[in-house]
């Protein structure tokens, strides 16, 4: 009877310890589907979108968010193809990723194409109204909103002038796909215009162009400078523009630092990684329940003025003395 007693004591035991596992992994399957998964799509590998992620990174991380911890985050790289946006885009659908954030124009419109329930935040579109991410970037009326990555092309310009007092044509090129650079580039155009600069425009439609194209822009002295918008191509591409602009001894002014410092003399930069932050702090205010339209549009207010001395040295140019403060790269 003893016996008895004992087996039922211990099978009364193995019992509950089964019941108690069970609450507890219930507990644990609960606690991972609570938390969020936050996609970031990003449209090729370049350091000038890498500074983008990690700024995201961060601004999440100033918030009390960590991967793994409070947020799974899911980062997929299409390497500049359009059929990887669309399958990545797809993973996001098929998680249902909390919210999802496209690093460059053509991942954003990717996502915003085919995400229309859940959050899509934009993080470095330099012409969101164009690609039709938004209508109105005071006050988005749809399930997008983001932070530009705009260049201030008129202090561009100065600076330009600044540094080759000689201009007087100024070569412009740029990826006809690219809708960032689109948009760049003829603002450029007008703002040469405006300042008597003749200019002298080409595009290319792939990085396989780049060669050819920036070797006849440049041929027998047509150009003084070349200025390159916020493009990914060519910032992939950069030391190919490089190789033929140096060889005809024509300085490069981009609008990003990382092209300033893979060859370039100056640029009035937007800072990457503030784009990035900026983008993480939208994510975490849609997190705690904001909505897209109560998140305007947001952008930079001013460039951060960028130098490759060396590379100015190579050229023969004079830095005057007003830029004795600009931060040295390359």
């Amino acid at each position: 009877m003893m016996m008895n007693k004992r087996i039922v004591v211990v099978i009364g035991a193995l019992i509950l310890v089964l019941v108690l596992a069970g609450i507890t992994e219930s507990r644990g399957e609960g606690n991972k589907q609570s938390v969020p998964t936050i996609g970031i799509l990003q449209f090729t590998k370049h350091p000038a979108l890498d500074e983008i992620q990690t700024g995201i990174r961060e601004g999440l991380a100033q918030a009390g968010y960590v991967d793994q911890k409070n947020i799974k985050l899911d980062f997929q790289n299409a390497q500049g193809d359009q059929s990887n946006l669309k399958t990545m885009t797809t993973r996001f659908l098929a998680e249902g990723a909390a919210v999802s954030i496209g690093i460059a124009t053509p991942a954003a419109v990717s996502l915003a194409h085919d995400i229309t329930t859940a959050p899509v935040v934009f993080a470095g579109s330099t012409n969101p109204l164009g690609a039709k991410l938004v209508t109105d970037e005071a006050h988005p009326t749809g399930n997008v909103t983001g932070v530009s990555d705009r260049a201030p092309l008129a202090a561009q310009l100065k600076l330009i002038r600044d540094l080759v007092p000689h201009l007087r044509t100024l070569g412009v090129i740029y990826t006809s796909s690219d809708d960032s650079a689109n948009t760049e580039a003829k603002r450029m155009l007008e703002l040469s215009e405006a300042a008597g600069i003749k200019t002298r425009v080409v595009s290319i439609t792939s990085s396989n162009d780049l060669n050819q194209t920036a070797e006849q822009l440049v041929a027998d002295g047509q150009v003084n400078a070349v200025f390159i918008p916020t493009d990914n191509t060519i910032a992939g591409a950069m030391a190919t523009l490089i190789r033929q602009t140096d060889a005809k001894r024509v300085p490069v002014f981009p609008t990003v630092d990382t092209m300033v410092k893979d060859g370039g003399v100056a640029a009035q930069s937007i800072n990457q990684r503030e784009i990035g932050r900026l983008a993480g702090k939208m994510v975490v205010a849609l997190l705690a329940g904001q909505q897209p339209a109560e998140l305007p549009v947001q952008s930079l207010q001013q460039g951060e003025l960028v130098l490759n001395e060396s590379k100015a040295r190579v050229l023969g140019i004079q830095i005057p003395d007003a830029y004795a403060d600009a931060k040295r790269v390359g």
